[in-house]
């Protein structure tokens, strides 16, 4: 079991439906060890500049984004109500409701952080906006700068209109 003795203190949302990695199928355990260290913690990066990073997840109905990691203190609002599943790195599984406008605030102290993915369990598209702070006790992990949108790309900035 890895060292999370400091996952106690996030605000993690939702009901605890399974812990000690009942019910992961074994495709969901690799997917973990293999995106253990992967930064991209939306499916569009709508903005970035020196200071903070902002993410769009939207998912359709039993859609979801693969595991990710957080190392950054962060936010993410609702932007639509829904419901999802969340797979944590500890082995437990959450099911959460949200409201439209509804925020969670995270912080990471050095070496801590958040590796979990998202499944939309609900009926309609779940949409969520999460900033990123650079400016946290841990480095950034890296992104593909391509990936998605950036404030220089004009595709970015039609999307964002």
């Amino acid at each position: 079991m890895p060292d999370n003795d400091f996952r106690t203190d996030l605000p993690l949302a939702g009901d605890l439906v399974a812990k000690d990695f009942d019910g992961w199928p074994d495709w969901l355990k690799t997917e973990f060890d293999e995106h253990a260290n992967d930064g991209h913690v939306g499916s569009l990066l709508l903005s970035q500049n020196a200071r903070v990073r902002v993410w769009e997840i939207r998912l359709a109905p039993r859609q979801r984004w693969h595991a990710h990691r957080h190392v950054l203190d962060y936010f993410w609002t609702a932007v639509t109500p829904g419901r999802s599943r969340q797979h944590t790195f500890d082995g437990t599984t959450r099911e959460v409701t949200y409201l439209t406008g509804q925020t969670r605030h995270f912080h990471f102290g050095p070496g801590e952080y958040l590796l979990h993915d998202i499944e939309n369990i609900g009926d309609t598209d779940l949409v969520f906006t999460t900033v990123e702070h650079l400016d946290s006790a841990n480095a950034p992990l890296p992104v593909d700068a391509d990936f998605g949108a950036r404030d220089d790309n004009p595709a970015a900035t039609a999307r964002r209109r």
